[in-house]
């Protein structure tokens, strides 16, 4: 379980807030946090004590030229989550000398409750731009970003506002499941309900407790309604993609928390239009490509997808 979805799955505690005025044992901020959970203070994201496992910048920072040349996929999760969305690519790519990963983790995310609770969405964003910079910096000259849910948004906003305007821009942008348009429209209203809940409890399998938050600030939910709000109205006024960059969209056609219209507002908003390509996935999960600790039943249709979708950056990074 991932968010928005945790947020859904709570809206008639949240109507009952709005409409009678009382206070739920939400309010605040959770009294006790276990150490089981991501929220807690032992366990954290394995990316902060070894970064140069996860980041291309670290573990080769001196590529040769040949090296320089390969693909460098940097991969971008979704809200509340973690380095783990994307470690099924990982493991799915073994060992491979044909391209690297840059598995980033969101600024915030990974870390303690109150640390998760305390950054912006600007924070979020800015662990994405310091290893795109780190791998500039380095050499790398084929850059490819990949994100999943709010990792797409962020790497909208980072077109919109002309981020990568006199930087050498990324080949390839890959997005799974990008979260424009929530499928649950209570999210819009978190500005007035937020305060009054203090935090919400995601419905989280024990596997995911340890890489997903089980406690949502209410805070950082305003943070997200903020960024995709930003991302739509972006689109409204036209995003215009770098020259030689193209964008290549995966969207799960049965989407509980990234509502299936957000490829339409992306694909009519973004230009120019033969840069873009939508792909609509006959899934019923967010984050498609992400089967493992999954509440859902995993259908050998969801393993299909998830491996054409691999295969499919893949194949467009080496070849295209």
């Amino acid at each position: 379980m991932n968010l928005p979805t945790l947020l859904f799955r709570n809206r008639l505690g949240l109507y009952l807030v709005l409409c009678l005025g009382i206070s739920l044992a939400s309010c605040g901020d959770p009294s006790d946090i276990s150490d089981e959970l991501l929220d807690g203070k032992v366990i954290f994201d394995p990316s902060i004590m070894a970064p140069e496992n996860y980041l291309t910048s670290l573990s080769n920072p001196n590529p040769t030229p040949e090296e320089a040349s390969r693909p460098v996929f940097i991969l971008c999760h979704g809200y509340s989550a973690s380095t783990f969305e994307w470690s099924e690519f990982i493991a799915w790519s073994g060992n491979t000398e044909a391209y690297y990963t840059s598995s980033v983790l969101l600024g915030g995310h990974g870390r303690t409750y109150e640390e998760f609770k305390s950054n912006s969405w600007q924070d979020w964003q800015w662990a994405i731009f310091d290893e795109y910079e780190a791998l500039l910096d380095a050499g790398y000259t084929n850059i490819n970003l990949v994100g999943s849910s709010t990792g797409g948004a962020l790497i909208l906003e980072a077109i919109s506002s002309g981020y990568f305007k006199g930087k050498t821009a990324p080949k390839h942008i890959f997005m799974v499941d990008p979260i424009v348009l929530p499928s649950d429209k209570i999210l819009p209203l978190i500005g007035v309900l937020g305060p009054l809940i203090g935090y919400t409890e995601a419905e989280n399998t024990n596997g995911e407790k340890s890489y997903w938050y089980t406690y949502i600030p209410q805070k950082t939910l305003q943070e997200l309604q903020k960024v995709i709000k930003k991302v739509r109205l972006d689109l409204q006024k036209g995003i215009n993609l770098p020259s030689q960059t193209s964008l290549n969209v995966y969207k799960s056609t049965h989407d509980s928390s990234a509502d299936p219209a957000s490829a339409v507002l992306i694909y009519k908003g973004v230009s120019p239009s033969n840069q873009v390509s939508i792909k609509m996935i006959d899934s019923e999960l967010h984050v498609f490509t992400r089967l493992n600790y999954r509440i859902e039943s995993v259908s050998a249709q969801d393993r299909t997808n998830q491996e054409q979708t691999f295969q499919d950056i893949v194949e467009i990074a080496l070849h295209h």
